[in-house]
């Protein structure tokens, strides 16, 4: 060891005495306790508000927040749209004008639309009673418990039950049917409370390339929307009975099996028609489908309930052709009404070119052009119907048409179709 130096060992006891009391001025400085400090204290700020159905847990310091693994969902988040809910506000916001018109229409009537399941039994393969199960669609329309769906979707049907908008079935009975309109309608017996009738537009002012959309079950998908447009008016579908229902809108929605029955809108979320059939080779929407225009239903739908069916007047015109001016008759129901008053069907005109060689064609000015009831201007098919039926059969109405460029009235004692 050399004189005037420190020994290692003095060198060492100095820093331990050191670092002591520099702990020991720590401690007292920041109050040190003999046990760990908790790592959040009740003046921590709360932790941001989680988004729904997430469970935010606040983090140690100096570490990341981190989100539990997520258990599964078995009800709507709060704050979440269930289906058939009221859209909330704030999620309109982010929409485009025609999303949110979607919302809107979809959220006023889905609770309107009923899921119909009818049963029948039929005869099996091997001679034993089988259950055959269909389902359509349907719309309530008053408190009273009344239902409209299409006639197809209950014909022959044992037991009816329909499904509302809460899941809940009840036994339907079917209160009356028109199966020249592919109508029926059903009763179901509960509270008024559980019902949301729907409102009737006005089917006689559709345009075509108006937009539309249509509610329904698809394959038993509940309360389904598609959307379409107006593709064509006053077309003519074969009903089951073999007669024509006049007047059908043709819409290019996609409708499917289970759609039947349900209802067609307008943009303001009003009923213009039932959905009804779809041309397909496959049975699926191919972008053709037809819809009953709620003012023929409209018509009938109080007879049906008070009478159970609908016996109606009948002019007896089979066919026409719409016009911007009026109603070209093409073609009347041999013997009928329109046939005994004179009115007169498109003819044939005959040309003959020489050497025995002839041309037909028809001649448009051959035909009356119907263009009034009883002074009541009329100019599509829905419109000639809706006047006509408010008559009873045996009435005698005047029919204005324009023959050889003339006006003239004709008198037609109606007949009776039911």
């Amino acid at each position: 060891m050399r004189n005037g130096g420190t020994s290692p060992m003095t060198t060492v006891v100095g820093h331990v005495i050191t670092a002591a009391t520099t702990l020991a001025l720590a401690a007292l400085l920041v109050g040190w306790r003999p046990y760990p400090r908790p790592e959040i204290s009740a003046q921590v700020p709360p932790p941001p508000r989680p988004q729904a159905g997430v469970e935010m847990v606040q983090a140690p310091p100096g570490r990341a927040a981190t989100a539990p693994p997520a258990a599964p969902v078995l009800e709507p988040a709060d704050g979440a749209t269930a289906p058939g809910a009221a859209p909330d506000e704030e999620a309109l916001k982010h929409l485009d004008a025609e999303e949110r018109k979607n919302v809107l229409v979809y959220a006023s009537v889905n609770k309107s639309v009923v899921n119909i399941t009818a049963e029948s039994e039929v005869q099996g393969f091997f001679g034993s009673e089988e259950t055959s199960t269909g389902t359509g669609s349907g719309f309530v329309v008053d408190k009273e418990g009344h239902i409209l769906t299409n006639f197809h979707v209950i014909q022959g049907a044992d037991v009816v039950r329909a499904t509302l908008f809460d899941g809940s079935a009840h036994p339907a009975s079917v209160v009356g049917v028109d199966p020249s309109n592919d109508v029926a309608v059903l009763k179901v017996d509960v509270e008024a409370d559980m019902l949301h009738p729907v409102e009737l537009g006005d089917s006689s002012q559709l345009l075509v390339g108006q937009k539309i959309m249509a509610i329904g079950n698809p394959f038993g998908l509940e309360r389904t929307l598609t959307t379409g447009i107006v593709s064509s008016l006053d077309r003519s579908l074969k009903a089951k009975n073999g007669r024509m229902i006049k007047g059908i809108i043709q819409t290019d929605a996609a409708i499917n099996p289970g759609n039947s029955g349900g209802p067609l809108l307008n943009s303001r979320g009003q009923v213009i028609g039932m959905n009804t059939a779809i041309i397909s080779n496959v049975g699926q929407s191919a972008g053709v489908s037809f819809a009953v225009p709620i003012n023929s239903i409209a018509r009938i739908l109080r007879p049906l309930i008070e009478n159970g069916r609908v016996i109606r007047a009948d002019l007896g015109i089979a066919r026409v052709y719409t016009t911007e001016q009026g109603l070209l008759v093409l073609a009347v129901a041999e013997g009928g009404p329109a046939e005994r008053a004179g009115i007169r069907p498109i003819q044939v005109k005959i040309e003959r070119l020489g050497s025995g060689f002839i041309r037909r064609s028809l001649d448009p000015d051959s035909a009356d052009l119907i263009v009034a009831v009883e002074r009541k201007r009329v100019k599509t098919v829905d419109e000639l119907l809706t006047e006509v039926e408010k008559h009873q059969p045996g009435d005698t109405v005047r029919i204005t048409v324009i023959r050889e460029g003339r006006p003239a009235d004709v008198p037609v004692q109606l007949g009776r179709s039911s």
